[in-house]
């Protein structure tokens, strides 16, 4: 009925849409240092302000939760749906080549920046729907309420700070994945290990080894030193690792019989570690193929290549791969380390579908790693997440989702881990498209203009079906 006003609306205002869309990518909003009255820095803060004044602008009710989370309210009506949103980003490289990352730019009907599809311009739809409803006036039974917070990428902590003082709505969903909508979430679980190693003299050893920015992104790069070793086996080493695995290596002589190694990869997401290069088990493969010796602190590198070899990006040789009909396969990303001669530091991510416990899965690691010496911490799984595909919720947005694609639209599983999660009823929904890789957690980040536009549309569409339902 109203599908026609809201379609030429949003259309009316998709330049509108890219400038604000420019002024929050514009903002660097990693995770920083917490400061008063900045829970995660000030790059999360000046987004939340940002995002803050964007609502107030289009009629919303606003109400900050202490630079957590802003809410806006689309009016005082008993609320019927949340939409969460996120306004924190992942870390950068300086690989980027359209433009940088913080510098918004439109190319060939798509803009690039970090945040553009995960997660400022999905938010950006979702505001924008709400201002379609808003400003045409259509009527609606019940509210809903738009939820944008600022550390979905490291942990989720301000839902935690949110939910402590609000109610879940009857219905969630956040636009943070792929269309046409999740109702499964795998398990998580992350494995950090430590060790510590006595003082051994060596000549031919690993001084320092260091990888990964954070736990749930692919490592691009990897840092090596090495002293001990002849120019030919370093160079026989890296050519046959490059072979193998496809990253390229960098070596660069220092005093004393030092050798200085770079490794590059690929950063992908870590719930689809084949989509990307990982620098750290390439370089596990590098240290392998070395003329090294045996010190405590080799013995344990080796052990960790042997079990997350580069290749494995599903836990087989770690002895945890496990696959279920509905949830898939489980997913194993090796994505942190720090090393030194007297100490490790490592870290691995894990996706898990449904059947996964700590008698199949953190048990057969820990029993492994302590085979070479190395501790992995007592840390909870994070259990699967499920809303049954057959709700009435789950079909009102593939309805949506069906009206605009003009294809049937079925419930997918993903490993990745959104919002929702910990949510009864909560699902994933949209923006993300098949065959559309929008270089999510990768270099030259970008939407799909015209993707982002249809977003709008169809939450517009499935918000005013939502909360008018009887």
């Amino acid at each position: 009925m109203y599908k026609e006003k809201l379609d030429a609306y949003l259309d009316s205002k998709v330049d509108e849409m890219l400038e604000d869309l420019k002024e929050l990518v514009r903002i660097d909003s990693q995770r920083g240092e917490p400061k008063e009255g900045m829970p995660y820095g000030e790059g999360p803060a000046r987004a939340v302000a940002a995002a803050e004044a964007l609502m107030k602008k289009y009629g919303l009710a606003v109400t900050n939760y202490d630079n957590y989370v802003v809410a806006g309210d689309f009016s005082e009506q008993e609320k019927a749906l949340d939409i969460l949103a996120h306004l924190d980003v992942v870390p950068v490289t300086e690989d980027w080549t359209v433009t940088q990352p913080f510098e918004p730019k439109v190319v060939d009907g798509k803009i690039y920046g970090r945040g553009t599809s995960d997660d400022k311009g999905p938010a950006l739809a979702a505001l924008y729907a709400i201002r379609a409803i808003k400003e045409l006036g259509i009527p609606m039974k019940k509210s809903v309420r738009l939820i944008l917070g600022s550390d979905e990428e490291c942990g989720s902590s301000d839902l935690a700070y949110y939910y402590a003082k609000e109610q879940e709505a009857p219905y969630t969903f956040t636009p943070d994945a792929d269309f046409p909508l999740i109702n499964i979430e795998k398990g998580s679980f992350h494995g950090i290990f430590t060790a510590d190693f006595p003082a051994e003299e060596a000549a031919a050893r690993v001084l320092s080894f260091q990888s990964g920015t954070k736990v749930n992104v692919v490592p691009a790069r990897a840092a090596l030193t090495v002293a001990g070793v002849t120019k030919d086996s370093l160079e026989f080493a890296v050519q046959e690792t490059e072979k193998e695995t496809g990253v390229s290596f960098s070596v660069e002589e220092q005093p004393d019989g030092v050798w200085k190694i770079e490794a590059r990869g690929v950063a992908a997401h870590a719930s689809v570690p084949f989509e990307g290069k990982n620098a750290m088990t390439a370089t596990l493969r590098l240290i392998q193929q070395l003329p090294l010796a045996p010190t405590r602190g080799q013995i344990a590198l080796e052990g960790l290549a042997k079990l997350f070899p580069f290749e494995d990006t599903c836990g087989k040789m770690a002895g945890i791969f496990r696959e279920e009909e509905k949830s898939g396969a489980l997913t194993l990303c090796f994505s942190m380390m720090d090393y030194t001669p007297e100490h490790l530091h490592a870290v691995f991510d894990s996706r898990l579908p449904i059947g996964c416990n700590d008698e199949n899965t953190k048990l057969p690691v820990m029993r492994a790693v302590e085979a070479y010496g190395i501790t992995m911490e007592d840390v909870e799984l994070n259990p699967p997440h499920c809303v049954p595909g057959d709700s009435w919720f789950v079909r009102t947005l593939l309805d949506s989702y069906e009206r605009y694609f003009g294809v049937k639209g079925e419930p997918l599983s993903t490993g990745g881990g959104t919002y929702v999660h910990h949510l009864e009823r909560g699902v994933a929904f949209g923006c993300a498209v098949e065959g559309v890789d929008t270089h999510m957690h990768g270099d030259d980040e970008f939407m799909v203009i015209d993707q982002l536009l249809t977003s709008a549309k169809i939450f517009a569409d499935a918000i005013v079906k939502i909360c008018n339902a009887d």
